[in-house]
């Protein structure tokens, strides 16, 4: 049986090329879908055309996603004998929302190892917080279709008093704990609160302009141990780059987003 992210991230193909999907309503912050959601829908069109799944993404956001049918146009650039490099343009009508280029491949292990980083260290997940829509403060319906937990003190913003630092940290799970895969790590990695909401700035919407995801390894089933950070917010932009790591202590997603300063 497939997952409700599966079913709210399905694509049928009309032609070469041609996709058919739907925004549904409930991924969304404030009306507009999540830029990870809507990516994830532009993904699933390309991975069934080249028939492998994403290893990197990069997508650029023209303009908010209202729930309601969109259209996937995919071409291919370039199909080898490992690797993929694939574009795309998801439209309502005849407006383009999102405009994607990746690389589309398998994973390759090669039994090199070489790491200089580790999880974040978070209290086990039934300890930390999840935020639905039934919280005080404002908390996007995308939140009841996901069972996001951040650490506790990271979601205290939401009262008015932000940690101080720009980070947000905490488990990530689909609502239904339905299984993770590569599409589903373009969705986590857009799906927490904006780590600059602990730095003491407004909380207001924070309009991603550019979002790239590099997908490293399929996790193992379970949540995922993510932490988000901002390290530069000027001149009315901000950039967030993100970790995700699955149960066994792999890293399974890096993430970077260029976004537009929260504006109170």
């Amino acid at each position: 049986m497939p997952s409700e992210f599966e079913v709210a991230t399905a694509v049928s193909r009309q032609g070469t090329g041609r996709y058919q999907g739907e925004i549904l309503d409930g991924w969304d912050i404030g009306g507009n879908a999540n830029g990870g959601y809507v990516l994830a829908i532009a993904a699933r069109a390309m991975a069934a055309e080249v028939g492998r799944p994403p290893l990197t993404v990069t997508a650029h956001y023209l303009a908010p996603a209202p729930p309601g049918p969109c259209e996937v146009d995919v071409e291919v650039h370039r199909s080898g004998r490992r690797t993929a490099t694939v574009g795309a343009a998801l439209r309502q009508g005849d407006r383009t929302l999102i405009q994607v280029l990746g690389t589309f491949a398998d994973p390759a292990p090669s039994g090199v190892d070489l790491r200089d980083g580790a999880p974040p260290e978070l209290p086990p997940f039934e300890s930390c917080t999840r935020s639905t829509t039934a919280d005080p403060g404002f908390v996007p319906p995308i939140q009841d279709r996901l069972d996001s937990r951040l650490r506790p003190g990271d979601a205290a913003f939401r009262v008015g008093e932000p940690t101080g630092r720009a980070e947000m940290a905490g488990w990530f799970a689909l609502g239904d704990h339905g299984p993770i895969d590569a599409l589903g790590l373009l969705l986590a990695s857009d799906a927490f609160p904006p780590a600059v909401f602990n730095s003491g700035l407004p909380v207001a919407w924070v309009p991603t302009l550019e979002l790239t995801v590099h997908v490293r390894a399929v996790p193992v089933e379970g949540p995922l141990a993510c932490v988000f950070r901002t390290r530069f917010a000027a001149d009315g932009l901000l950039e967030e780059d993100g970790e995700l790591w699955d149960g066994a202590g792999r890293l399974v997603a890096l993430s970077r987003q260029l976004a537009l300063m929260p504006r109170g």
